[in-house]
């Protein structure tokens, strides 16, 4: 980072003084990164893909949704308490095709994480986004999910209202949706509180966002009591998008610019948007029928996989 603030730096004041004879090393600090990127840069350990998905500057959901549609219309509220800021979800058009749009929305800064708890939804949102996923069967409208959080938000006021069963019932609802459904990891996925919005036909995942059943801190808590073997329990978690295409949890990996989403927002935006329409379109030829079919057996798939295979996991075949 220090290398890029010196060449922005050395850029700024080049423009400002132009009899300033500071092409070369602007050249050289550019050839330089570039080469930083193609080595280390591609080279990542599953902990540095924890850390690429929780970067700062990484793209949010409503750049996505900004992106991918013409019209947005947001839609507001759960109808039983109150709207939850941390889930975003409403009606868009994307290419001529009417969808339905639920994602997890990260702030920007300080004031806006607040506002939007951290992407830790309360039961309201999932209620929130329940009621709009039901409104999209009733309109055969087919519903994208972007999943970005660290989990369900754990708060004892969460829990008073019914954090679990609000998630429980948005899994049986969308198991049982006739239309495409189709989830996107564009950062965290983190435990049930990604899985509400995860039960889908087909699952992508971008290159350096990581999907696991908790975080690698809360992982290496339970199950060593020391949280700062973070950085090892990613490595077995298998929470990379490539560990879990070998999985076979997920169906797609968007590629990346080199180095994360945050060095090129434009071409992950537009990576995104052409899988999502490549994927509507394949299960665009399926029935009603064959599309609940489908998402029950690939979930049956997933469980049959793990069950047979444990001994490519390093553990005992059974």
């Amino acid at each position: 980072m220090d290398v890029l603030q010196k060449l922005k730096k050395l850029e700024d004041l080049n423009n400002k003084v132009n009899e300033l004879d500071d092409d070369t090393l602007i050249q050289k600090l550019k050839t330089e990164i570039e080469e930083y990127k193609q080595t280390s840069l591609t080279q990542l350990t599953a902990w540095d893909r924890v850390l690429l998905a929780r970067h700062k500057e990484r793209p949010h959901a409503l750049e996505f949704i900004e992106y991918m549609t013409s019209d947005f219309l947001e839609l507001k509220g759960d109808r039983l308490y109150k709207d939850d800021a941390s889930i975003i979800g409403g009606i868009g058009n994307i290419n001529g095709e009417i969808v339905t749009i639920i994602a997890l929305q990260k702030g920007y800064d300080t004031d806006d994480n607040i506002k939007r708890n951290f992407a830790m939804p309360h039961p309201e949102g999932y209620r929130k986004a329940k009621r709009l996923m039901d409104q999209a069967e009733k309109f055969n409208r087919p519903i994208i999910t972007l999943i970005d959080t660290p989990g369900a938000y754990p708060g004892l006021g969460a829990e008073e209202r019914g954090q679990g069963e609000a998630i429980a019932q948005n899994l049986r609802a969308m198991s049982e949706y006739t239309v495409p459904i189709i989830s996107v990891v564009i950062g965290e996925g983190g435990s049930g509180g990604a899985l509400a919005l995860g039960v889908a036909n087909k699952i992508l995942m971008l290159e350096n966002a990581v999907y696991s059943i908790l975080s690698p801190e809360g992982y290496a808590s339970i199950l060593w009591k020391d949280a700062k073997r973070a950085k090892e329990a990613a490595e077995v978690m298998k929470l990379t998008s490539f560990d879990l295409k070998e999985l076979k949890i997920i169906d797609m990996i968007i590629q990346e610019p080199i180095g994360g989403a945050h060095f090129d927002k434009h071409r992950t935006l537009i990576n995104t948007k052409e899988a999502i329409l490549t994927t509507l379109s394949d299960l665009k030829v399926y029935s009603k029928n064959k599309l609940k079919t489908n998402r029950h057996q690939k979930y049956r798939n997933i469980g049959f996989f793990q069950r047979f295979n444990y001994d490519n996991l390093g553990g005992i075949k059974r």
